[in-house]
């Protein structure tokens, strides 16, 4: 079942809705970077963008890039109703939606050749797409030992399909999930190519309201965490259902159990990523996310991964 957010989290241009990874190195980040003063609350452009004192009512500066608080405003006031509330404690990500494709244009068109220059103009999707095909993609593929292997582990996806009948089906998709890491990872390290400028001030406000929530709560508890995303009516979430309570009772005060319902979460969904469900995001006790995984797992599959983190 796929469930996708009114907002998309990275980039509508790339038509793509990145698996986050919220895994971003405090030590490698300036200390007034986003990433060094409040590490959970982006993976994305912002990731190392400063902080700094802007002219009052501007949110962030690059370049000739500029884009207001009233902007912010504009986009969640023009959002459904019953949006707004979750918006508006994720002010964060909605100039970091606003600012990516912006960003990403800035540094596809200073790559363009003279030769496309002159070719005319193009939709900025497409320009974005194809920078990223050139100079991201250009090298990812898919082996058939990763299909069998994605093949095995969610056999129940598949309705009895024997591997050689969906093969031609998983490679394309495991294709997309590659080029959604690598997009991610790229556009994490946009801050380091291009100087980014955040009001320090509304960041701190922002900070706060957007760790308010069980997901970074928990990754900020000083324990390991497991969050599933998920819904109920969808079949394999609600085959997981039975597990994570079992997982809850069986690591007790070692382990954060999470179950969060896309549905009712779209925006904290967005944040991480989530596009298919059910998706199980692992994260260590310091809440550095470690691991996920798409779809069904067994619960021994699921305690191998904890136990590799050191829950037992």
């Amino acid at each position: 079942m796929n469930k996708k957010c009114i907002i998309t989290a990275i980039c509508t241009s790339l038509q793509l809705f990145v698996a986050a990874g919220f895994a971003q190195q405090k030590e490698n980040a300036e200390p007034n970077t986003v990433a060094a003063l409040y590490p959970t609350v982006t993976s994305g452009v912002l990731t190392f963008a400063k902080a700094a004192e802007l002219p009052k009512g501007i949110a962030l500066r690059a370049g000739d890039i500029t884009i207001s608080m009233a902007d912010i405003s504009k986009f969640i006031e023009a959002q459904p109703p019953e949006l707004q509330a979750e918006l508006n404690k994720n002010a964060l990500f909605v100039l970091e939606h606003l600012a990516t494709p912006r960003l990403l244009l800035n540094l596809a068109g200073k790559s363009a050749t003279p030769t496309a220059k002159e070719a005319g103009p193009k939709p900025d999707q497409q320009i974005i797409q194809d920078y990223f095909e050139k100079h991201v993609f250009s090298n990812i593929e898919v082996t058939d030992a990763e299909a069998e292997e994605f093949y095995r582990q969610n056999k129940n996806m598949f309705g009895g399909a024997a591997l050689a009948q969906v093969r031609e089906v998983i490679k394309p998709y495991l294709l997309g999930q590659k080029k959604q890491e690598a997009a991610v990872d790229y556009i994490r390290t946009v801050g380091k190519k291009i100087e980014i400028s955040v009001s320090g001030s509304w960041l701190k406000k922002q900070a706060a309201l957007t760790l308010d929530n069980p997901v970074d709560k928990a990754r900020n508890s000083g324990k390991p965490s497991l969050a599933d995303f998920g819904a109920t009516g969808c079949v394999p979430c609600d085959m997981l259902a039975p597990i994570l309570k079992d997982l809850e009772a069986k690591y007790k005060d070692k382990l954060n159990v999470l179950f969060v319902h896309v549905r009712e979460k779209q925006i904290l969904a967005a944040r991480y990523g989530v596009e298919t469900i059910p998706v199980q995001i692992f994260f260590d006790k310091t809440g550095k996310e470690v691991f996920r995984h798409v779809g069904f797992w067994p619960q021994a599959e699921i305690e191998k991964k904890l136990a590799e983190m050191g829950v037992k």
